[in-house]
């Protein structure tokens, strides 16, 4: 009985090395090895974008596709409307207050939408007047737009991120008309 005993008493002894040990190989806390290793997280591309630009370099000259101006002195500039290779067409650019007070009037960019963007641009549109279509932005699987969101108030001489995915266009699709609530229509020629 004693004999037994102790064998249960080495078995307890074992697991713990070998928890023991199995735990401490998975708690290194990111940490590495190597000399000079960084385990500090970057930002992804297509991550919510700073509103200063900061940490931005830009190595060329930024193209403008379109401007079109809104109600109290807000700008949109298009810089970018290009087919992606899985089937999407992408607007990129910026919004920007050159007005002299704060900008509040931003909810009626979000058109329909209910709550799940919250105060977005999922508003805008493009038509395809060759093709006689109209393009909505795209959601994800939660129903939130594939567009810019969390534009409350943007200040006099403040520059915003502007972006919205769209199913592409047919490639005979050479422009396309972009319309924001508030803004003026804008034709967009495409590339891609």
């Amino acid at each position: 009985m004693i004999v037994r005993h102790a064998g249960r008493g080495n078995l307890a002894v074992g697991m713990m090395a070998i928890l023991t040990l199995a735990l401490t190989g998975c708690g290194g806390e990111g940490k590495s090895d190597k000399p000079g290793a960084s385990t500090s997280a970057k930002p992804q591309a297509g991550g919510e974008a700073s509103p200063s630009g900061a940490g931005k370099s830009e190595t060329a000259p930024t193209q403008v596709l379109a401007t079109v101006n809104g109600e109290s002195g807000m700008v949109l500039t298009i810089n970018k409307a290009a087919r992606d290779a899985g089937g999407f067409l992408t607007i990129e650019g910026q919004l920007k207050n050159n007005g002299t007070a704060p900008y509040v009037n931003t909810a009626p960019w979000r058109g329909n939408e209910l709550n799940a963007s919250g105060v977005s641009v999922a508003g805008v549109t493009l038509v395809d007047k060759a093709g006689k279509k109209r393009y909505y932005v795209l959601r994800d699987t939660d129903g939130r737009c594939l567009c810019t969101t969390g534009l409350n108030i943007i200040e006099a001489n403040q520059t915003m991120p502007f972006f919205a995915q769209f199913p592409a266009p047919p490639s005979s699709t050479a422009e396309v008309d972009l319309s924001l609530p508030t803004f003026a229509t804008a034709t967009v020629k495409l590339s891609g």
